[in-house]
């Protein structure tokens, strides 16, 4: 992007476009591996300009897993949308799976979301972002704690089978797991 692009963009366009930056470079390196001047570079800002907008770099990482989160939320509301209990429930697991395949970034995101959980900041987002998708796939769906448990189980093992790139590539094992996945979502 210009700097003229720049310039003609709102300021809520130029925080989008810093997420977006923030999204693909976080996801890549984590928020200790990650430079804001590389995300300043890819949004096609100052540096300076990231550290007006976001404060610190860990609050632009909180705030792109916290969009990350929202975004997940989204997927399974549009695709439960007229549905409910089980029938929810599987249009749910079965857009989360689709997202995991079209949206990498976003999975590896939420990945380092995780393993940046030492700090309490970005654990405090972790924390809200799992359990607002909690609450909503609960009240959407009515089911019982343990099938909620399941579900939410299949997807951490969804997550680290899509992390680990192994469906299609062959291994056996993995074939079998996201096939189970797949079938009781």
């Amino acid at each position: 992007m210009s700097a003229a692009t720049a310039a003609r963009q709102s300021a809520e366009e130029r925080r989008e476009s810093i997420l977006d930056a923030a999204l693909i470079e976080f996801a890549a390196t984590g928020l200790h591996g990650t430079s804001t001047e590389h995300i300043a570079k890819r949004a096609g800002i100052s540096q300076p300009y990231v550290f007006r907008l976001f404060g610190t770099k860990k609050r632009l990482f909180a705030e792109a897993c916290g969009r990350c989160m929202r975004e997940v939320k989204d997927a399974m509301e549009a695709a439960a949308e007229g549905k409910a209990g089980e029938e929810a429930l599987h249009a749910m697991g079965a857009a989360y799976i689709d997202y995991l395949a079209t949206e990498p970034r976003r999975l590896m995101l939420q990945m380092q979301m995780y393993a940046a959980c030492a700090e309490p900041e970005i654990r405090d987002v972790a924390r809200g972002g799992y359990g607002e998708l909690v609450r909503f796939v609960e009240s959407r769906t009515g089911v019982d704690t343990a099938r909620i448990s399941r579900f939410f189980g299949k997807g951490m093992l969804t997550n680290v089978l899509a992390a680990m790139q192994v469906k299609d590539a062959g291994f056996d094992w993995a074939d079998r797991l996201v096939q189970g996945c797949r079938e009781d979502v």
